[in-house]
């Protein structure tokens, strides 16, 4: 939201139109700054149409409750950790829910193999789920919606900007190479296997609103009959302009996507080495094991005054009792200076607190996925995708020369240094720490 191309976008829009859309889009709301933005999601993701609606929830909600009550007897899959939009929607749609267990796809399937093939169904889930950074199984998922007849709906709002060599989300990355030498619809990559996508524009994007990106048919169905479209005030120009111009910037450049993930690394490593407990997972998501929501609120509140670091704490009900935890995302801007504070900050509230390390959970059995035993951990990793998302060697593909960052700059850049020789994502990242302008 701080990126130059994307505020002045944002500035020379207001000017030239104002505040607001003046209405729905329908009415007087809609214009060609809209249509522009839709077209480039579309592309992003590989469809015939995109659809922007206020927000992600209002998307998800919006999309699943009215398609679902357009199919008679429609049956809607839904994984156990999908977000509360979802849900909502498929509440609102008055269609029947079979939940199936958190990225278990023999779960899903015995499930499916209940229902005739002929029965509408959808299957709901996410690519990167935002407690826990678990990572959805994209391409066994639409393998089995094939086979059971049933509409893939996979919402990439913790992934869309940060992942893919255009920012497509994860669907896009699990074809990096295909994706990058041949970025369209139809090359045959898992994005022509997902029928409606769904995504956000307030997070890695850092404006405002969501979307969906799907088929023109359906697109222009959910458009005619989603209350949840039809009677919002569009978003105002000024916005559509700088998602617009957020989504064109991050189709081209990596540099923030390869830095995010070079920083989540290295506090990933630092944590482990102080045995500070964080729930495993291949996204760039952190999130540290508490397990207890009464010392969770005190460890949030002594980061954010003895320390000066805002980091949320996520209670029951958005997490099970008992797994309380710290939620971590660690930014293309942050520096290694800021992820070494962030480190001392929670060691030194470890000790304040007595919170349990990573042995500790071990020796009660483990919890989340930290601790556990070598067999429960085999499964749980072949359950979640354990290897990160981003690979060695398509990190440092986009660092060909180095990695620089200027003091001065709210984000990196990336030049040519002879400083950088080393084949570790994590150790260029320490190289950082030395580069200065």
């Amino acid at each position: 939201g701080r990126n130059s191309c994307v505020v002045g976008s944002m500035k020379q829009t207001l000017d030239r139109y104002g505040a607001g859309a003046g209405g729905t889009r329908n009415i007087a709301g809609n214009a060609d700054l809209h249509l522009r933005l839709e077209s480039e999601l579309a592309d992003l993701h590989h469809k015939e149409a995109a659809l922007v609606f206020s927000s992600c929830y209002v998307a998800n909600d919006a999309t699943l409750s009215t398609l679902a009550a357009k199919l008679p007897g429609c049956v809607i899959f839904s994984d156990a950790m999908n977000h509360a939009s979802m849900i909502q929607g498929i509440r609102h749609s008055g269609a029947k829910k079979v939940i199936f267990k958190h990225n278990d796809v023999a779960d899903l399937e015995a499930k499916l193999q209940q229902y005739p093939v002929g029965t509408p169904k959808i299957v709901a889930f996410e690519s990167v789920y935002s407690m826990s950074g678990t990572v959805g199984h994209i391409e066994a998922i639409c393998a089995l919606a094939k086979r059971y007849g049933a509409i893939t709906f996979l919402d990439e709002v913790h992934a869309v900007g940060m992942y893919g060599p255009r920012g497509g989300g994860v669907a896009e990355h699990l074809d990096y190479q295909r994706n990058l030498g041949h970025p369209h619809a139809h090359n045959g990559a898992v994005l022509d296997q997902i029928d409606i996508i769904t995504g956000t524009l307030g997070k890695a994007y850092g404006v405002v609103g969501g979307y969906i990106a799907t088929s023109a048919a359906l697109v222009d169905m959910i458009r005619s009959y989603a209350p949840g479209f039809i009677f919002t005030t569009s978003l105002p120009p000024a916005v559509v302009a700088g998602s617009l111009a957020s989504v064109q910037y991050l189709k081209l450049s990596s540099k923030e996507r390869v830095m995010q993930q070079i920083n989540t690394r290295l506090l990933k490593a630092r944590l482990a080495e102080l045995q500070i407990p964080v729930v495993p997972n291949p996204s760039h998501i952190v999130p540290v094991l508490v397990g207890d929501a009464d010392l969770c609120k005190r460890a949030s509140d002594s980061l954010l005054t003895d320390h000066g670091i805002y980091v949320q704490a996520i209670n029951y009900p958005t997490v099970p009792k008992g797994q309380e935890r710290l939620r971590i995302t660690p930014t293309p801007g942050h520096t290694p200076a800021m992820t070494q504070r962030l480190v001392v900050a929670l060691a030194t509230i470890w000790k304040q607190y007595k919170l349990r390390y990573t042995q500790d959970w071990a020796a009660v059995g483990g919890c989340a996925g930290v601790g556990m035993p070598a067999e429960a951990t085999t499964k749980m990793a072949a359950a979640n995708h354990q290897q990160p998302i981003w690979s060695d060697s398509q990190l440092l593909a986009e660092i060909p020369n180095g990695i620089y960052r200027c003091d001065c700059e709210a984000t990196p850049a990336i030049v040519p240094s002879s400083a950088v020789t080393t084949t570790s994502p994590i150790e260029a990242a320490a190289t950082v720490e030395t580069l200065r302008c």
